[in-house]
């Protein structure tokens, strides 16, 4: 049985379409495999997770609802609600925050990988959730101290923010990737880049306004990263 087909040209006449097995397309198996990516920070790490409270405020003035007099500023409060805390009581942070570092780190590379590519390469899984239902991988280290900043908003109005600061901090990022594409060795220079030059959290090198030297980090040389680790296969 032929499984050729006939379309009109331009010109009205008939062509022949070939199978597409004839066309020399070759689409690969894709390779995914599990990457353990171990980094440490080498500057402080700044959390700053929307405040649930400013978050219903916005939603109640959406709806039209009377929105209530601003409460005094409780800064231990403020301190609390900018970290990222699982379900099961430890600190973390938003799993994309790494993923986004990376792909930006893109820019300082030699242009052999696009970062609209790289978007749909390269996935940090969670290590658990927030009772709100962020992804955030698990950061180890020194418990968060509070700390002050003046910050400037809207206006040029200046505030007092109160955020939670990891001093000295370490993650093992669990990565999913496509290693037909990029390698391990790829993604951990990648994460070396994506540390040094964008980094995460508040105050970041690559943030778009306040752009200092926070959040940044290293893959860790001192603990063996792991390659493909067995993906699990959905049933």
């Amino acid at each position: 049985m032929s499984h050729q087909s006939e379309v009109p040209t331009t010109s009205g006449e008939l062509d022949t379409i070939s199978p597409l097995g004839n066309l020399g397309v070759n689409i690969l198996t894709p390779k995914i495999t599990k990457l353990l990516v171990p980094i440490v920070g080498t500057s402080r790490l700044v959390s700053h997770a929307w405040d649930e409270k400013a978050i219903q405020m916005m939603l109640d003035k959406q709806k039209g609802k009377a929105i209530p007099k601003k409460a005094p500023k409780d800064p231990e409060a403020d301190f609390k609600a900018s970290l990222y805390q699982s379900t099961e009581g430890w600190y973390g942070f938003p799993a994309v925050a790494f993923k986004q570092a990376a792909v930006a780190a893109c820019r300082f590379c030699d242009n052999s990988v696009k970062m609209n590519i790289a978007r749909g390469i390269i996935f940090v899984q969670p290590d658990g959730f927030t009772e709100s239902g962020h992804d955030i991988v698990r950061i180890d280290g020194d418990e968060p101290i509070m700390r002050q900043d003046m910050v400037r908003i809207g206006m040029g109005t200046a505030d007092i923010r109160y955020r939670g600061e990891f001093r000295n901090w370490s993650a093992n990022l669990t990565i999913l990737v496509n290693a037909n594409i990029l390698s391990p060795e790829h993604i951990y220079n990648l994460f070396e880049l994506a540390g040094h030059h964008v980094g995460v959290g508040e105050g970041r090198p690559g943030a778009p306004k306040t752009s200092m030297d926070w959040g940044m980090f290293r893959t860790n040389l001192d603990v063996q990263a792991t390659a493909d680790i067995p993906v699990e296969k959905a049933a």
